[in-house]
């Protein structure tokens, strides 16, 4: 498709070779060469081939031109024409058009020229629209292959998002110097926020580096592996590049013709691929996200959110995880009726872990709105299915139930609601197996939780020294800020607790020569603690009292070796 928009730039420069050619040609003593028969015969070819110019491709780009235009003053284009036009293109078939997109989309990556990145935006639309209107909905390419091998192993802390604490497929670097995946801080900034997810400083700009070091690093790790990189960078326009008239009226015709094709589809299958096809569209831009949302999808999702087939049911609640990351979205998937209580629904009895997970995701994104926040986390229901699935679930699934539970601790209402459910026994429950993920909760309810979360917490001193000591980097940091917040507010009980540990204090001494800079920072704090504590001074130890907190200390803690 692309090729065909530049033919008159390749055509000149055909023809200037041609023209060249031809007189080389005109100019060569064919005769004195004593060619034979059948070179001759291939010599008279050419010249004639020369001479020609062949006008099928000219016409083609032309039909494609006007429809394009077409579709810009928002007439929609006539069946029979646009099937004739992807007939010539060799586009004859729903995977053939899946594959154009995807190419069009690297084509992007390619161009420096933002008005050729803006046509190409207007041909994916193109494209995409034609596909679903020509051919249906198709079925997800299957990508629980590449998933389940990332999963079998486990990823190096500094090879995964922060915010997704998935493996990073496109690490990117913001103005604070934290690196992130492209999609996942993509997503944060299409939702409105302008900090740091990590450290929570306010963004200078959104610009966003390449971290070009560390993506080499990465393939180079999942190469050893055998586990296969794919760079998702195509699925996020390029910085500058906005959606021109053609590609956002194609996207609600796109949009259009699906919702009617839904609301008339009477076979589970076909309702499945039309959903999923939403549910592409939904992950491609703002633009596509706001187009399903106006055009009322939201209340047909409602009622698919129930469906006892697992592809309907996935597509579903995926689908509006997807609309869920416009920030407009997020109130009207919170005000429309049964949306809230059926996502729940599949958070706690959803088909497949898939489906589990998405939901989990879902209340991670509408967690994002503060006034939701604390909403979400009300709910007992929400606290126990995100429990259930994080104890539960494969490690794709555990980890999206986590990093929901880790927003909804930010609020300090939702903290106490959090360890009403458990969320220090599942913390225990997990640390061996996910540490740094359940360091990195117990670091925020301990934060945010006050003493009751200390008392909570307080049975995990021995397994939080085992981290600080055989932890990853970051799991080192949460577990010795959790430490020094635990012995601040705890007292000297606490403080004992930790003191009792057999060579802590050699493992604090090591983090604070050889940790991160806030790790050393807070292995700094620890020792000063444990060094008053043991010369009488537990005045200055506490920042508050904890007598009446029964903590049953014991003598002597030995970590294991």
């Amino acid at each position: 498709m692309w090729l065909l928009m530049q033919i008159d730039v390749f055509s000149n420069i055909f023809h200037e070779l041609t023209l060249e050619l031809s007189t080389l040609l005109d100019i060569l003593p064919a005769k004195k060469l004593k060619l034979n028969d059948d070179v001759h015969e291939l010599l008279i070819l050419i010249k004639k081939q020369c001479s020609e110019i062949d006008v099928k491709d000219r016409d083609l780009r032309s039909q494609v031109i006007e429809m394009l235009d077409r579709i810009e003053r928002e007439i929609v284009p006539d069946q029979p024409k646009l099937a004739d036009i992807f007939d010539k293109l060799t586009l004859r078939d729903s995977t053939s058009c899946r594959d154009e997109i995807e190419l069009l989309k690297e084509e992007i990556q390619s161009q420096t020229d933002e008005k050729a990145k803006s046509d190409i935006i207007a041909l994916i639309g193109f494209v995409r629209y034609a596909k679903c209107v020509l051919y249906g909905g198709s079925t997800p390419r299957t990508n629980s292959r590449r998933r389940r091998a990332a999963a079998d192993v486990s990823v190096p802390a500094d090879f995964r998002c922060p915010i997704s604490l998935d493996l990073m497929r496109d690490p990117v670097v913001v103005s604070t110097g934290q690196t992130y995946d492209l999609n996942s801080i993509a997503v944060w900034f299409e939702s409105g926020h302008t900090t740091c997810p990590k450290t929570g400083q306010t963004l200078t700009h959104t610009d966003l580096i390449p971290n070009s070091a560390l993506k080499n690093l990465i393939a180079m790790w999942c190469r050893e592996q055998k586990i296969p990189f794919e760079s998702t960078d195509f699925n996020v326009k390029s910085n500058g590049v906005v959606t021109n008239k053609t590609a956002l009226e194609a996207t609600r015709m796109t949009v259009s013709f699906l919702i009617n094709k839904l609301k008339a589809s009477q076979s589970i299958d076909s309702a499945s691929r039309l959903v999923h096809e939403l549910r592409v569209l939904a992950k491609t831009d703002s633009d596509s996200r706001a187009c399903i949302a106006e055009a009322a999808a939201l209340p047909l999702l409602v009622k698919l959110l129930g469906s006892e087939h697992p592809s309907l049911q996935v597509n579903a609640v995926t689908t509006i995880l997807n609309l869920s990351i416009l920030e407009a979205n997020k109130t009207r998937i919170m005000e429309t009726d049964g949306i809230l209580n059926g996502v729940i629904e599949v958070l706690r009895s959803g088909a497949t872990w898939e489906t589990k997970g998405n939901a989990a995701a879902t209340i991670f994104s509408l967690s994002g709105v503060h006034a939701y926040k604390k909403r979400l986390a009300r709910k007992k229901c929400v606290v126990k299915g995100l429990m259930d699935l994080a104890r539960e679930g494969p490690l794709n699934s555990k980890r999206d139930a986590l990093v929901a539970i880790l927003n909804l601790a930010g609020d300090r209402e939702a903290v106490g609601k959090l360890i009403e459910g458990g969320v220090v026994e599942m913390v225990a429950e997990i640390m061996d197996g996910l540490p740094e993920e359940a360091v990195t909760i117990l670091e925020v309810v301990v934060k945010k939780g006050g003493l009751v979360a200390i008392a909570a917490a307080y049975p995990l001193m021995k397994k939080l020294a085992i981290v600080i000591r055989d932890g990853t980097d970051r799991a080192r940091e949460s577990a010795a800020a959790t430490l020094v917040n635990m012995c601040r507010k705890g007292g000297s009980e606490m403080v004992a607790k930790l003191a009792a540990v057999q060579g802590i204090e050699r493992v604090i001494w090591e983090i604070m020569g050889m940790g991160t800079g806030r790790a050393r920072r807070k292995a700094a704090t620890l020792f000063r603690v444990l060094r008053r504590w043991a010369a009488g001074l537990d005045a200055e130890v506490s920042l508050g009292a904890y007598s009446n907190v029964n903590m049953n200390t014991s003598s002597s803690i030995v970590l294991p070796g």
